[in-house]
């Protein structure tokens, strides 16, 4: 499977300039990281969070792991992390678990960690298992205008 239409339709209509990379399957992004030889802090993971009755994105390095209680803090309500079971359907396009941090392409908000902000480029799920997308952290920042806050530890 190549990435989805509707991403590369979006990226296009934005005129964001990017790679796809593909890579042996992975079901996690440290897993995708390993098997494309890149660090696990530079290739972002996607998490749902549940935030009182809103679902949002959480993106943070694929070698880090949510803080929850400081999530909770930032976003000023209680979250716990979503199953796959209950937000499956808002990815349509996706395969299970392998959704981009597009927020603004699923109607969601995306809430990202301030150390990823400190790279030149941002590497992520283009909604499958085998294939990634490259692009320029700018360029990121400016279609999926995520909230940058500090909410995930090394580990």
């Amino acid at each position: 499977m190549a990435i989805p239409n509707r991403i590369k339709n979006h990226l296009e209509q934005n005129k964001i300039h990017y790679s796809a990379l593909a890579h042996p399957s992975s079901f996690t992004a440290q897993g995708a990281a390993a098997v494309m030889h890149i660090s696990g802090s530079e290739v972002a993971k996607t998490v749902v969070v549940l935030a009182e009755k809103e679902y949002c994105l959480i993106v943070l390095p694929a070698s880090y792991h949510v803080k929850t209680m400081r999530l909770a803090q930032v976003l000023g309500c209680p979250i716990r992390l979503a199953s796959e079971g209950e937000f499956y359907s808002l990815f349509p396009d996706c395969e299970l678990g392998a959704m981009p941090p597009l927020g603004e392409l699923y109607g969601l908000r995306v809430y990202m960690d301030e150390s990823l902000a400190t790279g030149k480029e941002i590497i992520f799920n283009a909604g499958t298992h085998r294939d990634a997308i490259r692009m320029d952290y700018e360029d990121f920042v400016r279609l999926a205008r995520p909230t940058i806050c500090s909410f995930a530890a090394k580990g």
